[in-house]
């Protein structure tokens, strides 16, 4: 049965801060009457124009991604819908506000935003040529819930930290993150996270955000190196104005208008923003994976940038688009020749140049105590004297002994001269 394009709630404002996040959904999910289709034609299959336009229904012939696994690391993959019957394979709660198995929606408004995104990632449609299908519909999903804002009991920074090493742990070959913080730096605790991702061989796809729910630049973790940011564009191929930012960053391209996605309670919806446009690049890299299992996620990366189609030739183009639209068909069968490095490059290198001024952690023991024999006693300190004062010295064995011998000279001379008068008294005296 045909089921309408049916509205829903707007996902809520992007936050500015790192504790709350936000998804990085642009529009509101709108009501929309079922697009035309050919006689006979599904029209919810018929509204997912990217199939065709990017390659993606030929890549189907060659992979439909069996055996790869793709983390959805956003409010949680809905239970109870068709479309993701035998999809998904595992999960897990890292927000305190979900269940166990990540299967139940977190958010007040924005609940929906992890079905959407898994939709269109790995959806398996409501029967052959109906329903919405997701890019790897044959691709396994890990549904990790998390929680924006109030919406969670526990620090988004952290989140992202146990969502990884959750997703990396339970056999993710890729991980999408439709999310952004509206900040382009990241807390140290991401640097960890992230590179275990990138040491276990795992694909990262992340949303760019978009303009029009109040991100003007791309934001973590879209800024971190070695991640494949997803920019939009429109249906026509034309970076999209408000539900996509760019910049530098920006690995490649896809669709990020008109989407659609199927809510946790099965409702299809169309809406619009770069959390579909990841999702889409996700199940890109999930088909070459199971194509090429024998090459690493660097050259998987390597394979979707350059078969990319560039758009324009300005150098003020590459911050539109990265490398340019994406062609699932071209990523899985092109002759692409093998890099030995990430082309959006080294969170290691950053790490090393950037978080160098941090301090060395301090020796666990200390060097054993040498014992240090005490120091001799000082010599008596003595005073500084005039030279033209006498001193003990000279007291003692000039001074007086020249006095004494002074007084002995005097006193004989006194005695000698007493004697002398004496006796010229006496030869005076007349005689009787």
């Amino acid at each position: 049965m045909i089921r309408r394009l049916l509205g829903a709630i707007a996902a809520a404002a992007v936050a500015t801060t790192l504790v709350a996040g936000a998804p990085a959904t642009a529009q509101a999910a709108t009501p929309e009457a079922s697009p035309p289709g050919a006689a006979g034609q599904d029209a919810v299959r018929a509204a997912q124009y990217w199939l065709n336009d990017y390659g993606i229904a030929e890549a189907w012939q060659t992979t439909r991604g069996a055996g790869v696994k793709i983390a959805i690391v956003d409010t949680g993959i809905g239970r109870g819908t068709s479309e993701f019957d035998g999809a998904v394979s595992a999960g897990t709660d890292v927000s305190g506000a979900g269940s166990p198995d990540g299967r139940t929606p977190v958010g007040a408004v924005d609940a929906d935003h992890g079905s959407w995104v898994a939709s269109l990632a790995a959806g398996r449609g409501t029967g052959p040529d109906t329903g919405v299908i997701g890019v790897a519909p044959e691709a396994q999903l890990l549904a990790v819930s998390v929680g924006f804002g109030s919406s969670a009991t526990r620090s988004f920074a952290d989140q992202i930290v146990d969502a990884i090493h959750w997703s990396v742990d339970n056999g993710a070959d890729v991980i999408n993150m439709s999310l952004t913080t509206n900040v382009p730096d990241w807390p140290e605790s991401w640097d960890e996270a992230f590179q275990y991702a990138f040491d276990h061989d795992v694909v990262v796809v992340v949303a760019a955000g978009n303009r029009g729910s109040g991100t003007t630049k791309v934001g973590a973790p879209a800024t971190i190196p070695g991640v494949l940011t997803v920019g939009g564009v429109d249906r026509a191929g034309k970076a999209s104005v408000d539900a996509s930012t760019q910049g530098i960053t920006i690995g490649v391209s896809a669709p990020s208008e008109e989407l659609v996605g199927v809510s946790a309670d099965g409702t299809v919806v169309s809406w619009d923003g770069t959390s579909g446009a990841a999702p889409i690049v996700a199940g890109i890299a999930a088909l070459v994976r199971a194509a090429h299992p024998e090459l690493d996620a660097d050259n998987v990366i390597n394979r979707i940038v350059k078969t990319a189609h560039p758009v324009g030739t300005d150098p003020a183009d590459k911050l539109l688009y990265g490398f340019g639209l994406v062609d699932a068909a071209a990523a899985v069968s092109a002759n692409v020749a093998r890099v030995d490095a990430n082309p959006m490059g080294s969170l290691k290198d950053w790490v090393r140049l950037y978080r160098r001024a941090q301090s060395a952690p301090l020796p666990t023991e200390s060097a054993p105590s040498a014992e240090i024999p005490p120091l001799p006693k000082a010599d008596a300190m003595t005073r500084a004297s005039s030279p033209l004062l006498p001193d003990r010295d000279t007291v003692l064995y000039g001074t007086l002994p020249l006095t004494l011998l002074t007084a002995a000279a005097i006193l004989v001379a006194l005695g000698v001269t007493a004697a002398v008068r004496r006796i010229r008294l006496a030869s005076r005296t007349p005689s009787r």
